[in-house]
C-alpha cells in the first residue's frame, strides 16, 4: 500500500510524528527545509529517541551560518565568540533558482549538540547528513563509506580516513598499476602517505550511542562561499590561556566537494538525491520510490509504503511538543554555556597546566596575574591583581573576587563594569587594559560596547 500526503505546515507535524514513530517504519528518510540550527537539531534527537528501535532513518539538512560545538566541549576554549556577538542577523532566504541571496554572514549562531565530537562550521554551502540505527548495527566507517561512495559520483578523490572523517586527496594520481579496487572507500587513486599534500577535510562525523539506538551524523562541505573565514570563527584568543576538561577540536585543512563557490538549492538537491540512493543500495530499497519525493516543490509529501517513509519536513515540526521542548533546550543559555565542563584560565603557569603563556598586554604593570575558574560556566575561584606588592595584590584579587565569586562568566557582557564594581584598583589607564583584556579572553567585542 502506498500513501502520499500532500499536507498543510498545520497537519504536517502530527502525521510526521505519527509516521516516525509507527512501528511498520522500518526505513525513513526526511530532507528538512528548515535553516535553523536548533529546529533540526531537535527533530534528529527526536528520531533518535522516538523511531522504532529496529529501524534505520536518514536525515539531511541544511543550516544558517552557526558554529556548532560538541556535546563536552568549552566555547570559550573552541570558538571566537566576539565575532558571534558583532553581527547582526541572516534571514532565513533561499533561492530556488540559484545560489543563496547575498551570503554574507549577518549572523552566525552558537549551538551545543547533544553528540560528542568536536566543534564544525555550518553554513548553506553544507549538507548535514544523519543516520539513526540500532546499535547492534553501528560502526563508525558504515554511513562515513556511505556519504563517500555519494561523493564519488563527482569527486572521484574522496575518501574515510583513519579519524572516520571524509578528506579529499590532494596528492597526483598513482600510477595505473597501483590503483586500488573501486570498491575501496578507504584508498583513492590519490592516496600517498609520503606526500607533502595534505589531504582537504570536507566531512567531519560525531556520535551519539544508546543502549538501543545509535546516532551518527556529519557535515559535508559542498561548496561554501565561506572557507577563507572559517578559522576567524574557530579560534579563540582565550586558548593559549585555557585548560578544560571535556574534549577538544582536532583542526584540520577544510575544502569544498565542488569547485564553484556558489551552493544552489540544484547542486544541494542533486546531491542529497546520491546521498539517498547510496542509503537505498546499502538497505535494499528500490531507489527510484525513495527518492521521487525530491522533485516535490509544492507543499511537502510524505510517503508511506509499507516499511518504508520519505518526505519533506520543515520548521512545522516546531509543533511536535517533544521537538519544541528539544528547541527550547538547545537555545537556552543553561545548554549552551552552563553544560561546559570545569576549566581554568590562567595568564601565567600552573602546576596542572604548565604552558608557557604569550605575553600581557602593553600598558599592563608586569606584575599582573589573572587566575580564573569555572564549574558549569560559573565562576567558583579567581585571582587577578596587578600589584607587584604581595598584601596589596591579595586585596585587590580579593575585592575583585567578592564581585565575581558564583557569576555566570557567559552574563559578563563588560569587564569594565564588573572591575569598576569591584573597586578593586586606582589606576583607571591601567584598569580600562586590564578591562578589554578580559573583554578579549571572554568573547566580548570591546568596540561594541
Amino acid at each position: 500500500m502506498k500513501v502520499c500526503l500532500r499536507l498543510h505546515s498545520a497537519s504536517l507535524a502530527p502525521s510526521f510524528a505519527d509516521l516516525a514513530t509507527t512501528a511498520k517504519s522500518k526505513h525513513q528518510i526526511y530532507i528538512s527545509r528548515s535553516l535553523d540550527p536548533f529546529v533540526n537539531l531537535a527533530i534528529e534527537h527526536f528520531l533518535l529517541q522516538k523511531t522504532p528501535v529496529d529501524s534505520t532513518a536518514l536525515f539531511l539538512y541544511v543550516n544558517r551560518p552557526c558554529v556548532v560545538i560538541g556535546r563536552n566541549q568549552n566555547p570559550w576554549l573552541e570558538v571566537g565568540l566576539r565575532h558571534l556577538r558583532a553581527a547582526p542577523r541572516l534571514p532565513d532566504s533561499w533561492c530556488e533558482n540559484g545560489a543563496a541571496a547575498n551570503l554574507s554572514l549577518k549572523e552566525v549562531s552558537l549551538v551545543r549538540r547533544r553528540s560528542g565530537g568536536g566543534t564544525v562550521f555550518h553554513d548553506e554551502g553544507n549538507v548535514n547528513y544523519s543516520v539513526i540505527c540500532p546499535t547492534a548495527d553501528f560502526n563508525r566507517d558504515k554511513y562515513a563509506e556511505m556519504v563517500v561512495r555519494a561523493i564519488r559520483q563527482h569527486n572521484d578523490r574522496a575518501r574515510v580516513n583513519e579519524r572516520h572523517d571524509i578528506v579529499l586527496d590532494q596528492a597526483p594520481m598513482r600510477s595505473k598499476e597501483h590503483l586500488p579496487d573501486a570498491n575501496d572507500m578507504h584508498n583513492t587513486a590519490y592516496t600517498c602517505a609520503a606526500s607533502n599534500l595534505s589531504p582537504l577535510k570536507v566531512s567531519g562525523s560525531a556520535y551519539k550511542l544508546t543502549r538501543l539506538r545509535s546516532l551518527h551524523h556529519g557535515t559535508c562541505l559542498l561548496a561554501s562561499p565561506h572557507l577563507s573565514m572559517i578559522p576567524k570563527y574557530l579560534r579563540s584568543p582565550a586558548a593559549p590561556f585555557l585548560k578544560a576538561r571535556g574534549i577538544e577540536s582536532v583542526r584540520s585543512p577544510v575544502g569544498n566537494i565542488y569547485s564553484n563557490t556558489e551552493a544552489s538549492q540544484n547542486l544541494i538537491r542533486a546531491f542529497q538525491r546520491r546521498v539517498i540512493e547510496a542509503f537505498a543500495d546499502l538497505h535494499e530499497l528500490e531507489r527510484e520510490a525513495v527518492t521521487v519525493f525530491i522533485d516535490t516543490h509544492a507543499g511537502t509529501c510524505l510517503q508511506h509504503n509499507g516499511a518504508w517513509v520519505t518526505g519533506y519536513i520543515d520548521d512545522a515540526m516546531a509543533d511536535v511538543p517533544e521537538i519544541k521542548r528539544g528547541i527550547t533546550e538547545l537555545r537556552s543559555h543553561e545548554w549552551i554555556y552552563e553544560q561546559t565542563p570545569q576549566f581554568v584560565l590562567s595568564s601565567y603557569p600552573t602546576k596542572e597546566d604548565d604552558r608557557a603563556r604569550p605575553t600581557i598586554p602593553p600598558g599592563l604593570p608586569p606584575a599582573t596575574r589573572v587566575y580564573l575558574e569555572a564549574r558549569s560556566g560559573t565562576i567558583t575561584s579567581s585571582r587577578i591583581s596587578m600589584s607587584a606588592d604581595e598584601e596589596d595584590a591579595n586585596k585587590e584579587a580579593a575585592n575583585l573576587h567578592r564581585v565575581l565569586h558564583g557569576k555566570k562568566l557567559h552574563q559578563i557582557l563588560d569587564w569594565q563594569a564588573v572591575i569598576d564594581d569591584s573597586k578593586a584598583f586606582e589606576d583607571s589607564r591601567q584598569t580600562a587594559v586590564l578591562a578589554r583584556w578580559l573583554n578579549t579572553l571572554s568573547g566580548i567585542d570591546s568596540a561594541t560596547l
